[in-house]
């Protein structure tokens, strides 16, 4: 193994307080019945488009991209700084550097907000490079997203790994043939993990894991 693609959201960071906040942000701005935060976990990962038709009971992608543009205005200035790093993670992205891993961010955050955020929590310079979509919604999907990856750094899939908290990660490894890892500290659940190699529990588990090899 020689490349390690990491998630950025629910693996290397918790976002909770600043995505809840940006979705409350979104309905309200829109006139929209509120959820219990807590049943809004769901939504820290997936794809906002996805998430906002499933908030508003709609199909339409102009509807749900008016969510997405509202939510980012609160997003851009105050919520993505409404995070925090996961214990363990900088000593973890820091052995396996000096071990000589490739690492990456692959984010279906855009990447202008994923490089912010790396560069404002100071974990950006373990990072080969980060990747995520762009602000038109391409690349937002996990298995498109690899792929680019894979063609751009010219790296071997097969010496490659993708971990993440959830289903989106494990499918896109596995689509291009990278070894799929999941993190249970994230917002994914047991039935998201059931085709990874390995789940690990903590940040840590992760470096344990790879420093063996």
């Amino acid at each position: 193994m020689k490349n390690i693609l990491f998630d950025l959201d629910g693996t290397i960071s918790d976002p909770q307080l600043g995505i809840i906040n940006c979705i409350v942000y979104a309905l309200e701005k829109l006139n929209v019945d509120v959820p219990e935060r807590n049943s809004m976990n769901k939504y820290i990962g997936p794809p906002l488009w996805e998430s906002f038709k499933e908030m508003l009971g709609t199909e339409s992608k102009e509807e749900a991209h008016e969510a997405v543009v509202i939510y980012r205005e609160r997003f851009s200035k105050i919520g993505m700084f409404e995070n925090t790093p996961y214990d363990g993670i900088f000593e973890t992205l820091d052995s396996l550097k000096k071990h000589g891993y490739q690492l990456f961010i692959c984010t279906s955050k855009p990447t202008v907000y994923a490089k912010q955020i790396a560069e404002h929590f100071k974990f950006d310079s373990y990072f080969n490079e980060i990747y995520g979509s762009n602000l038109n919604g391409s690349h937002v999907e996990k298995t498109e997203l690899i792929a680019h990856i894979i063609q751009t750094e010219k790296i071997n899939p097969y010496e490659s790994a993708m971990i993440g908290d959830r289903i989106y990660d494990i499918t896109g490894a596995i689509n291009n043939g990278l070894s799929p890892y999941g993190v249970s500290y994230g917002y994914g659940n047991q039935e998201e993990h059931k085709d990874a190699i390995t789940v690990f529990n903590t940040p840590k588990d992760i470096s344990t894991f790879f420093l063996r090899k």
